[in-house]
């Protein structure tokens, strides 16, 4: 998450999947690669699109535990920021959503759903 979101390779990446119409996917704090990601056609990819990543609900769980607050930003808002219909399961729940080709999974315990619906995208 700390390097994901001003990475400009990891970027071209995405984009380079995305304008080939190909599956990509991301889950937990990996959504953060997802946000200023801009496709060809100049939208941010997850505008209107429907996504999850880890919830502002896990962020304040998990820096009450730690009693400091850990993340420098938030996946849940920034997404919202880009226009996406950020959506979760509740904490801490496995939870994947797909919207067409993108597929975004909501946290560490969701990458069996994430699969499954990467499976589902590319018609295996």
């Amino acid at each position: 998450m700390f390097t994901f979101r001003d990475n400009t390779t990891l970027h071209r990446a995405v984009r380079t999947f995305w304008d080939a119409e190909k599956t990509v996917a991301a889950y937990c704090h990996g959504v953060a690669a997802l946000v200023d990601c801009t496709p060809a056609d100049g939208v941010p990819l997850v505008a209107g699109r429907t996504v999850t990543g880890f919830s502002d609900t896990e962020e304040d769980y998990g820096d009450r535990a730690a009693g400091v607050r850990i993340m420098p930003w938030r996946a849940e808002g920034a997404l919202r920021e880009r226009g996406a219909n950020y959506i979760s399961a509740g904490l801490f729940k496995h939870f994947a959503v797909r919207d067409g080709r993108l597929v975004t999974g909501q946290q560490q315990y969701s990458g069996r759903k994430v699969a499954q619906a990467v499976i589902a995208a590319v018609g295996a």
